[in-house]
Protein backbone atom coordinates (compact mmCIF):
# COMPACT_ATOMS: atom_id res chain seq x y z
CA UNK A 1 0.00 0.00 0.00
CA UNK A 2 1.12 3.19 -0.65
CA UNK A 3 1.25 5.72 1.50
CA UNK A 4 -0.37 8.93 1.07
CA UNK A 5 1.08 12.76 2.00
CA UNK A 6 -0.28 14.84 3.79
CA UNK A 7 -0.19 18.35 2.37
CA UNK A 8 -1.51 21.93 3.52
CA UNK A 9 -3.00 24.76 1.13
CA UNK A 10 -2.09 27.94 2.51
CA UNK A 11 -4.65 31.58 1.80
CA UNK A 12 -2.85 34.39 0.97
CA UNK A 13 -3.46 36.28 4.37
CA UNK A 14 -1.54 32.56 5.67
CA UNK A 15 1.39 33.34 2.83
CA UNK A 16 1.29 37.36 4.17
CA UNK A 17 1.48 36.36 7.99
CA UNK A 18 4.06 33.61 7.41
CA UNK A 19 6.60 36.22 5.17
CA UNK A 20 5.99 38.79 8.35
CA UNK A 21 6.99 36.11 11.23
CA UNK A 22 10.07 35.73 9.57
CA UNK A 23 9.54 31.90 8.13
CA UNK A 24 11.16 32.72 4.78
CA UNK A 25 14.65 33.46 4.27
CA UNK A 26 15.64 37.63 2.94
CA UNK A 27 16.06 37.33 -0.82
CA UNK A 28 13.93 33.75 -1.22
CA UNK A 29 11.77 34.01 -4.90
CA UNK A 30 8.62 32.68 -4.17
CA UNK A 31 5.39 32.63 -4.92
CA UNK A 32 1.50 31.33 -3.91
CA UNK A 33 0.29 29.36 -6.38
CA UNK A 34 -3.33 27.27 -5.45
CA UNK A 35 -2.47 27.73 -2.27
CA UNK A 36 1.31 25.90 -2.15
CA UNK A 37 4.14 28.18 -1.98
CA UNK A 38 6.35 27.83 -4.60
CA UNK A 39 10.21 28.44 -4.94
CA UNK A 40 10.62 30.26 -8.07
CA UNK A 41 13.84 29.78 -10.62
CA UNK A 42 16.57 31.95 -10.56
CA UNK A 43 17.26 35.07 -13.19
CA UNK A 44 19.34 34.13 -15.80
CA UNK A 45 20.95 37.03 -18.14
CA UNK A 46 19.19 36.49 -21.39
CA UNK A 47 15.86 36.35 -19.06
CA UNK A 48 17.00 39.72 -17.48
CA UNK A 49 17.72 41.46 -20.28
CA UNK A 50 14.74 40.46 -22.03
CA UNK A 51 12.23 41.65 -19.43
CA UNK A 52 14.56 44.99 -18.75
CA UNK A 53 13.90 45.36 -22.69
CA UNK A 54 10.16 45.23 -22.53
CA UNK A 55 10.03 47.09 -19.57
CA UNK A 56 11.68 50.15 -21.70
CA UNK A 57 9.69 49.40 -24.38
CA UNK A 58 6.42 49.28 -22.70
CA UNK A 59 7.54 52.70 -20.20
CA UNK A 60 8.80 54.25 -23.77
CA UNK A 61 5.20 53.56 -25.77
CA UNK A 62 2.84 54.02 -23.12
CA UNK A 63 4.42 56.14 -20.71
CA UNK A 64 1.06 58.03 -18.66
CA UNK A 65 -1.56 55.50 -19.81
CA UNK A 66 -0.26 52.44 -17.57
CA UNK A 67 1.61 51.70 -14.63
CA UNK A 68 4.38 48.99 -15.38
CA UNK A 69 4.76 46.01 -12.78
CA UNK A 70 8.03 44.15 -13.05
CA UNK A 71 8.70 41.09 -10.84
CA UNK A 72 6.34 41.88 -8.24
CA UNK A 73 3.50 39.82 -6.80
CA UNK A 74 -0.49 40.04 -8.14
CA UNK A 75 -3.54 38.90 -6.61
CA UNK A 76 -5.64 36.03 -8.41
CA UNK A 77 -7.29 34.90 -5.66
CA UNK A 78 -7.63 33.76 -2.01
CA UNK A 79 -4.79 31.11 -3.17
CA UNK A 80 -2.72 32.65 -5.72
CA UNK A 81 -0.44 35.55 -5.24
CA UNK A 82 2.00 34.89 -8.55
CA UNK A 83 4.65 37.12 -9.73
CA UNK A 84 4.34 37.24 -13.29
CA UNK A 85 8.11 39.11 -14.90
CA UNK A 86 5.70 41.95 -16.24
CA UNK A 87 2.39 42.91 -15.48
CA UNK A 88 0.44 46.42 -17.51
CA UNK A 89 -2.12 47.68 -15.59
CA UNK A 90 -4.43 50.46 -15.29
CA UNK A 91 -3.23 53.65 -14.39
CA UNK A 92 -4.12 54.52 -10.62
CA UNK A 93 -2.74 57.79 -8.81
CA UNK A 94 -1.93 55.38 -5.73
CA UNK A 95 0.06 53.13 -7.71
CA UNK A 96 -1.71 50.37 -6.15
CA UNK A 97 -0.13 51.74 -2.57
CA UNK A 98 -3.33 50.04 -1.11
CA UNK A 99 -3.80 46.57 -2.33
CA UNK A 100 -2.22 44.15 -5.12
CA UNK A 101 -3.51 44.04 -8.53
CA UNK A 102 -6.80 42.29 -8.85
CA UNK A 103 -7.42 41.04 -12.08
CA UNK A 104 -9.84 43.66 -13.21
CA UNK A 105 -6.42 46.00 -12.98
CA UNK A 106 -4.53 43.63 -15.37
CA UNK A 107 -4.31 44.53 -19.10
CA UNK A 108 -1.80 42.23 -19.95
CA UNK A 109 0.57 39.77 -18.01
CA UNK A 110 3.83 38.74 -19.56
CA UNK A 111 5.79 35.93 -18.78
CA UNK A 112 9.49 35.18 -19.91
CA UNK A 113 10.59 31.79 -19.94
CA UNK A 114 13.75 30.05 -20.88
CA UNK A 115 14.02 26.65 -18.26
CA UNK A 116 10.42 27.60 -16.76
CA UNK A 117 8.26 27.03 -20.52
CA UNK A 118 6.53 24.13 -19.35
CA UNK A 119 5.13 25.82 -16.20
CA UNK A 120 4.35 28.51 -17.18
CA UNK A 121 2.11 27.34 -19.73
CA UNK A 122 0.85 24.35 -18.04
CA UNK A 123 0.59 26.16 -14.13
CA UNK A 124 0.52 30.02 -14.60
CA UNK A 125 -1.65 30.80 -17.95
CA UNK A 126 -4.18 28.14 -16.70
CA UNK A 127 -4.86 30.77 -13.40
CA UNK A 128 -4.39 33.52 -15.16
CA UNK A 129 -7.30 32.86 -17.74
CA UNK A 130 -9.29 31.46 -15.15
CA UNK A 131 -8.81 34.99 -12.79
CA UNK A 132 -10.17 36.67 -16.30
CA UNK A 133 -6.99 38.35 -17.74
CA UNK A 134 -7.68 39.75 -21.23
CA UNK A 135 -4.75 38.92 -22.45
CA UNK A 136 -0.86 36.48 -21.81
CA UNK A 137 1.97 36.87 -23.38
CA UNK A 138 4.76 34.25 -23.47
CA UNK A 139 8.43 34.87 -23.92
CA UNK A 140 10.23 31.72 -25.14
CA UNK A 141 13.47 33.32 -25.03
CA UNK A 142 15.18 29.85 -26.16
CA UNK A 143 13.22 29.04 -28.96
CA UNK A 144 13.13 33.10 -29.69
CA UNK A 145 9.10 32.91 -30.42
CA UNK A 146 6.62 35.09 -28.38
CA UNK A 147 3.17 33.30 -27.99
CA UNK A 148 0.06 35.86 -27.65
CA UNK A 149 -2.94 34.33 -25.69
CA UNK A 150 -6.69 36.20 -25.77
CA UNK A 151 -10.06 35.35 -24.87
CA UNK A 152 -10.14 33.94 -21.46
CA UNK A 153 -12.25 31.27 -20.27
CA UNK A 154 -12.50 28.66 -17.27
CA UNK A 155 -11.13 26.22 -19.63
CA UNK A 156 -7.66 28.18 -20.42
CA UNK A 157 -7.36 30.63 -23.37
CA UNK A 158 -9.45 30.48 -26.71
CA UNK A 159 -6.77 32.22 -29.00
CA UNK A 160 -2.92 31.81 -29.50
CA UNK A 161 -1.04 33.63 -31.74
CA UNK A 162 2.79 32.73 -32.77
CA UNK A 163 4.73 35.92 -33.47
CA UNK A 164 8.38 35.14 -34.91
CA UNK A 165 11.01 37.01 -36.78
CA UNK A 166 9.86 40.17 -38.56
CA UNK A 167 6.42 40.08 -37.27
CA UNK A 168 4.33 42.87 -35.51
CA UNK A 169 2.17 42.33 -32.84
CA UNK A 170 0.29 45.02 -30.48
CA UNK A 171 -1.86 45.06 -27.09
CA UNK A 172 -5.48 44.18 -27.13
CA UNK A 173 -6.02 47.23 -25.01
CA UNK A 174 -3.82 49.73 -27.19
CA UNK A 175 -4.17 47.99 -30.62
CA UNK A 176 -2.72 51.13 -32.23
CA UNK A 177 0.36 50.76 -30.46
CA UNK A 178 2.68 48.14 -32.18
CA UNK A 179 5.79 46.16 -30.98
CA UNK A 180 8.23 44.32 -33.79
CA UNK A 181 9.65 40.87 -32.58
CA UNK A 182 13.05 42.69 -33.48
CA UNK A 183 12.30 45.03 -30.70
CA UNK A 184 12.82 42.08 -27.91
CA UNK A 185 15.36 39.71 -29.97
CA UNK A 186 17.27 41.87 -31.43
Amino acid sequence: MKAQLLTRKFTTEQYHLMHEAGVFLEGDRLELINGEIAEMSPIGRKHAVCVTRLTELFFSRLLGKVQIWSQNPILLDNGSEPQPDLVILKRREDFYADALPIPSDILLIIEVADSTIAYDREVKMPLYAVAGIPEMWLFDINRRVIEGYSQPSALGYKKMQRYEQNDIFSMIAFPDITFMWQDIYA
